[in-house]
């Protein structure tokens, strides 16, 4: 059983992503050198470290961001390029257990609305310990899929022992 958690948002540049952890955190939020605490239910938190900005577009891999992060869950935006098989590599070899929102697949690309002509869903969905969701990135406010992120995180986090009374 993977021991560590990594819960990502995918999708092309401002399909929602950095949204969703705004909202997630209830506000603006960047990516930090240090863990955090997430409150997932009143007065009940988790320690995560979050990766705010894509990997992929700050052309950075993932190894050298996560390198001697020791938080057992790991929130990251991951953007829908080739490169993102670099970030995929990296927690599938880390086993980590991959949770993956995909914002508006195809919504930025009429010709190609809803494909997966990258084959991201079948190499997390067939290669890795992996849950994938489709969600709009375009409603607003976020509620659902960000309440959706919270009911994940904290399920898999509660039976580890990992919630903590809030800060």
């Amino acid at each position: 059983m993977a021991d560590r958690l990594f819960v990502s948002v995918l999708g092309h540049r401002n399909s929602g992503k950095s949204r969703t952890w705004n909202d997630l955190f209830g506000a603006t939020v960047h990516t930090g050198k240090h863990p955090r605490m997430l409150e997932l239910r009143q007065g009940e938190c988790v320690e995560v470290f979050l990766i705010s900005g894509s990997n992929e577009e700050r052309q950075q891999y993932a190894g050298d961001v996560l390198d001697g992060q020791q938080a057992r869950i790991i929130l990251c935006s991951m953007q829908y390029t080739d490169a993102v098989f670099d970030t995929i590599k990296y927690v599938e070899d880390k086993d980590f257990w991959i949770y993956v929102q995909w914002l508006n697949p195809g919504y930025s690309e009429p010709d190609r609305q809803y494909s997966d002509y990258l084959g991201i869903a079948n190499r997390l969905l067939f290669n890795s310990e992996a849950t994938l969701a489709v969600r709009s990135g375009k409603s607003d406010p976020p509620t659902s899929r960000v309440r959706e992120l919270k009911e994940f995180i904290y399920g898999w986090a509660k039976f580890r022992n990992l919630i903590v009374p809030c800060p």
